[in-house]
């Protein structure tokens, strides 16, 4: 079983990141963050279909980025209800509560969710190869190809390695 959930598409096999939900009664769509679980009557959406997703005709499209709690009251009262639910046990199993895990699953620096996972890895190749470039070897034009169309391979093109 894998441990992400994929996109509802037909088709399209990529990591879910946005939940769609709808609002029949106000004939709304809404797109939001990823759902902790999968639910009925939802569907997960990769990156590019969260972007290019559609309401039906006649009804509004709603998209939510991220959820922010202002209120002081409202965050008092969300981290009270999280501390009362933490204390309900049945008793059946010896537990400390659940583990915590540092990396925040909505952060794209610390998630360890594919799609944030492989554009730092896409990042971090750019970021490695960013030193190095392409001289042109005694006699030949910077641009392969501008002086004689012939010679367009580049194959005597050298690499210059910056000294440590």
């Amino acid at each position: 079983m894998s441990q992400f959930r994929r996109c509802s598409r037909p088709g399209c096999g990529k990591p879910a990141v946005a939940t769609m939900t709808y609002a029949y009664a106000e004939s709304t769509a809404v797109v939001g963050p990823l759902a902790p679980a999968a639910e009925p009557h939802s569907w997960d959406l990769c990156d590019h279909h969260a972007e290019k997703i559609t309401a039906p005709l006649g009804w509004e499209m709603l998209r939510v980025n991220h959820i922010d709690i202002d209120d002081d009251e409202d965050l008092t009262a969300l981290a009270e209800a999280v501390r009362e639910a933490g204390r309900v046990t049945s008793g059946l199993v010896e537990s400390e509560g659940p583990e915590l895990h540092p990396e925040d699953p909505a952060d794209p620096e610390t998630s360890l969710h594919p799609v944030h996972r492989a554009r730092r890895m896409q990042d971090e190749r750019q970021r490695r190869r960013a030193h190095l470039r392409v001289v042109p070897a005694e006699g030949e034009s910077e641009f392969p190809g501008a002086d004689d169309a012939d010679d367009t391979d580049g194959a005597d093109a050298s690499v210059d390695y910056p000294e440590n």
